[in-house]
């Protein structure tokens, strides 16, 4: 099948090659690479009717972008897929844009990160079923077997992908807190051979905790390389607001987002209000601020 892949980063390179390594005719355009088409216009012009677009662009602004860009310069019965990280409300809103101009729109969540050129992406797609199954060759190339599925209407993919991500959070900050305290306790444990017998027979296995053994063989059996630091894409609060619009408790996802802003701080200062009260009210001691170098102080220095 012939497809135009939009966006060459660590996803869409990786599942460009995956495609050509199933015989598909993929073109490409990245304006970071310069062996790919030089506009979407041009990319339009070497594909075939009816053409398939593929947006692997990070969700936002440049997705919105591109997606304006294509509405304009494709034809009637053409397809454009959505495989970014999106908003469902904004799926929705762009398969309504492009019903309206005979364009179908198509929104599949992706998951497999950098490991999927290898062992595949599980697909979850959303959106009418004649594109569907106009797009489905490549859906079936891109995912292992039993690891794609057409889970609903326009919106769905980006919804199911959303809510997998939240469940994602969770399970994520549930080993980071158990490691944590085996890390912080009395024993002296290994965790690097901890994490390595668990893949093997325990309830608790998984492939996060496959990818968690291999982090230890890197970065030490401490993490002692990198920094605590945890950012977020915007699916765990984009779930933890569907729950809150559907009122549904979510309190593992809540909690998790929560540990991963927390993780972001040099220093709380809701802490501080915390350890202060407990002094006023109590008289319960407080740390005070290492002060910093006389050098440091002085402005002239």
């Amino acid at each position: 099948m012939e497809l135009g892949m939009i966006g060459l980063g660590r996803m869409g390179a990786n599942m460009t090659k995956r495609l050509e390594e199933h015989g598909h005719d993929i073109k490409t355009y990245d304006p970071k690479v310069t062996s790919t088409a030089g506009s979407l216009e041009e990319l339009r012009d070497q594909l075939t009717v009816a053409r398939t677009f593929w947006m692997m662009v990070p969700a936002g602004e440049i997705t919105e972008n591109t997606f304006r860009t294509l509405i304009g310069l494709a034809e009637p019965g053409d397809v454009i897929v959505d495989g970014g990280n999106s908003n469902f409300h904004d799926s929705q809103r762009r398969y309504a844009e492009a019903k309206e101009r005979g364009i179908h729109f198509v929104d599949v969540g992706v998951s497999g990160g950098i490991w999927g050129l290898e062992v595949g992406y599980c697909l979850m797609a959303g959106g009418d079923h004649d594109p569907v199954a106009q797009v489905e060759p490549v859906f079936l190339a891109l995912a292992p077997e039993d690891g794609y599925a057409h889970v609903g209407p326009a919106g769905a993919g980006h919804f199911v992908k959303m809510v997998h991500n939240g469940i994602e959070y969770g399970l994520m900050q549930s080993y980071a807190e158990g490691f944590d305290v085996m890390n912080s306790s009395s024993f002296d444990l290994d965790l690097h051979e901890i994490a390595g017998i668990w893949r093997y027979g325990s309830v608790v296995r998984s492939w996060l905790l496959e990818l968690l053994h291999a982090a230890f063989e890197v970065e030490g059996s401490h993490l002692e390389k990198i920094r605590g630091y945890v950012e977020d894409s915007g699916e765990g609060r984009w779930t933890i607001a569907e729950a809150i619009a559907e009122d549904v408790p979510v309190p593992v996802i809540t909690a998790a987002l929560f540990a991963r802003f927390a993780s972001r701080e040099e220093e709380s200062f809701a802490a501080k209000v915390t350890a202060s009260l407990r002094n006023q009210f109590g008289g319960h001691a407080v740390k005070a601020v290492e002060a910093a170098s006389s050098q440091a102080q002085d402005p002239r220095a």
